[in-house]
């Protein structure tokens, strides 16, 4: 790296810890750390880690090679937590989809863990397994992080989202710095960018994502938007609400016996109405009589 990247890049990783923890008092400030734990967490697990790292370098690579990674290891599943703190936080006027949600995040987290331990151990590079496995784990978060903020540019105003929240202030954060950092991994693979470009680019994108957090935390709002189309989200709520009154929620075959038995009961219904017209020996039913007699009278 050269004289004038490394600077760089050193200004950029001392500005981190200075912007975390403007976040994190602020937070405390406004007494909304309890609503978003996680993050705060998160923001003091940096800090902390800065504070390990920063002395380390270039004084103990196998310290900071391990302290490094063990922190990366850390803060993919923290960055995973995030954003089901960020998911609770839009929905949380809704509680049939929160309890939906809730499942669905933590089956997606095993399949991520799943996933990177099969490319780990299928690895064929001479990169270590266990490094291997934290940056793909990193890089689904990432994508999932990405994905999260598009979906709250989408449908915000459905859900009576205000752009102006912490929630989404947060999400803008950690989607812009990983829809870069996603878009400089594909240019380092293709060659059209190098490591020293990748790092410092990277790095100023996470910083001015920390920025957005400062004003969002500074001067977010925390009343909800009215939604633009309210109806549609309650009848999503009422549908799960209904869903969940079936049968126990841990599962799903009672809801199934419940709609077969209800199919049969209409069919049978269908077939003793038929029955009632038609007679069991082909004899003419009362309502046939009675249509009979009046024909018989008009004429």
């Amino acid at each position: 790296m050269s004289i004038y990247s490394q600077t760089t890049a050193t200004y950029l990783w001392c500005a981190q810890p200075v912007l975390q923890a403007a976040v994190a008092v602020m937070l405390w400030r406004r007494k909304v750390q309890k609503r978003f734990p996680v993050f705060f967490a998160f923001l003091l697990v940096q800090i902390a880690a800065f504070g390990i790292l920063f002395p380390l370098y270039g004084r103990s690579e196998t310290a900071y090679f391990w302290i490094f990674w063990g922190e990366q290891a850390i803060n993919a599943a923290l960055g995973f937590k995030i954003i089901h703190e960020i998911f609770l936080d839009v929905f949380r006027p809704y509680h049939a989809l929160q309890d939906l949600g809730t499942p669905v995040f933590k089956w997606a987290g095993a399949v991520m863990v799943l996933v990177s331990v099969v490319v780990a151990a299928s690895n064929s590079f001479p990169q270590s397994p266990i490094i291997h496995a934290i940056v793909t784990l990193q890089r689904s978060v990432r994508t999932v992080q990405f994905g999260l903020i598009l979906f709250l540019v989408i449908f915000a105003r459905f859900l009576g989202v205000s752009r102006r929240q912490l929630c989404f202030g947060i999400a803008l954060g950690f989607g812009f710095s990983a829809g870069v950092e996603l878009m400089l991994l594909a240019m380092y693979s293709g060659r059209f960018i190098g490591r020293n470009h990748f790092s410092v680019l990277n790095m100023f994108a996470y910083d001015v994502s920390m920025i957005a957090w400062v004003g969002y935390a500074w001067f977010s709002i925390v009343v909800r938007e009215t939604a633009v189309n309210p109806l549609r989200t309650q009848r999503w709520e009422k549908n799960l609400t209904d869903l969940q009154r079936v049968g126990p929620s841990d599962s799903l075959i009672p809801m199934f016996e419940g709609m077969v038995e209800r199919a049969f009961s209409r069919s049978s219904s269908v077939d003793s109405g038929d029955d009632l017209m038609s007679g069991e020996n082909g004899a003419q039913t009362p309502r046939a009589k009675s249509a009979g007699a009046g024909s018989k009278g008009t004429s």
